[in-house]
């Protein structure tokens, strides 16, 4: 099968909006994302990194907000986000593990960047988020080095690699390989101006009973043919970062974070007590100088009353960032020597051994953009 991605508009798209030319966060001008994957005996794993531009980020910070849906993690510099309202740095996704050393790496770059850091002005905050991919990868290695942050970093481009890559390698999502997923949509506005909300996520969450495609309940006899019943409890996780160049500020930035549970939740989530979903939230548009000139600043803010927009393209992003992430993965061996299905092989697998099936498979590929 070739997977061409999610080109056509989904049939459950609560968004008007249509897709941009990449359909990547990318397509949020200025945005950049970079990998690295890592394989090496019982190691799958990596890093990825999202830039919100590449014009000295600590120097022209953007406006930011995170949000916590549920708050099982161990993610680096929510507190200052929330507290002031911006982001200074490159956001780095990796394992649970990768964290600190991440955060040195990101430090590390700040400081090579900005000779003032820790010296004449304040010091920085990095931002790191992760999620556990110890199912498949030998977490306990803590093989991802600082030369791999660094790597993923100085690769950022517009276009990248979607599925069981960089941050996402060793992923899991509906009990079946997850990773990164990425979409974005234009929104136009009173005919005059348009603007981009883009959505990277890494996906390891969600049991496979429970996932609904396009409204097709494809989820239920998966989990039946594989034998992945529910766990006792959820404790998977999902990283969504949200792009956009609207001028919006903190606080519509984090009410849009907020947003993303929708569309983590429609393909069948329901936030679990030991799961990690952690939102962040940046606009390009009225950068913040970290060496200010004047004491008061007039800039420009969307109307509230306008912004469900923004909303309904928020949730779509997320969801197809989701599906983005099932579909585009491959099936891998993990650190036992299973093998963990993509989407795409558990459904061919599934029409092929229950016939009854292959109506249900062939629309849901079909409308994934699969060619069968």
């Amino acid at each position: 099968m070739i997977v061409m991605g999610l080109s056509a508009k989904l049939l459950n798209d609560v968004s008007d909006g249509k897709k941009g030319s990449k359909n990547l966060i990318t397509d949020v001008p200025g945005v950049k994302v970079g990998q690295v994957t890592v394989d090496k005996d019982d190691v799958h794993s990596g890093v990825t990194a999202i830039l919100p531009h590449t014009h000295n980020l600590f120097r022209n910070k953007v406006p930011a907000a995170s949000y916590v849906i549920n708050g099982f993690g161990k993610s680096v510099g929510l507190v200052q986000i929330d507290e002031l309202g911006t982001i200074e740095t490159p956001i780095i996704l990796t394992n649970t593990f990768g964290v600190g050393t991440a955060v040195n790496a990101l430090t590390r770059r700040m400081l090579a960047e900005n000779p003032e850091i820790g010296d004449t002005t304040s010091t920085v905050n990095p931002i790191v988020a992760e999620c556990n991919d110890g199912d498949v990868s030998n977490i306990r290695k803590m093989q991802l080095t600082e030369a791999d942050v660094t790597t993923a970093l100085n690769s950022a481009a517009e276009t990248f690699t979607e599925g069981a890559v960089g941050g996402g390698r060793g992923m899991m999502c509906y009990d079946l390989k997850g990773g990164i997923g990425s979409a974005s949509r234009v929104v136009e506005i009173d005919d005059d101006h348009q603007y981009t909300v883009g959505a990277l996520v890494m996906s390891n969450y969600g049991f496979l009973a429970d996932m609904v495609i396009n409204g097709q309940p494809i989820g239920a006899p998966l989990a039946e043919m594989l034998a992945a019943d529910k766990q006792k409890e959820e404790k998977g996780s999902i990283i969504t970062v949200l792009a956009t160049d609207a001028p919006l500020n903190s606080r519509q930035l984090h009410r849009m974070a907020k947003r993303a549970t929708v569309g983590i939740n429609r393909t069948g989530g329901f936030i679990g007590n030991g799961s990690g979903e952690i939102v962040f939230a940046f606009s390009t548009a009225n950068q913040v100088a970290h060496f200010a000139n004047h004491d008061i600043e007039m800039v420009p803010r969307f109307n509230d009353n306008h912004i469900d927009t923004f909303f309904r393209a928020t949730a779509a992003v997320v969801d197809e960032s989701v599906l983005s992430s099932l579909v585009h993965a491959k099936s891998v061996v993990d650190r036992k020597g299973r093998l963990r299905l993509s989407f795409c092989d558990a459904a061919r697998r599934l029409a092929n051994q229950q016939p009854r099936y292959q109506g249900m498979v062939d629309t849901v590929l079909t409308q994934l953009g699969v060619s069968q």
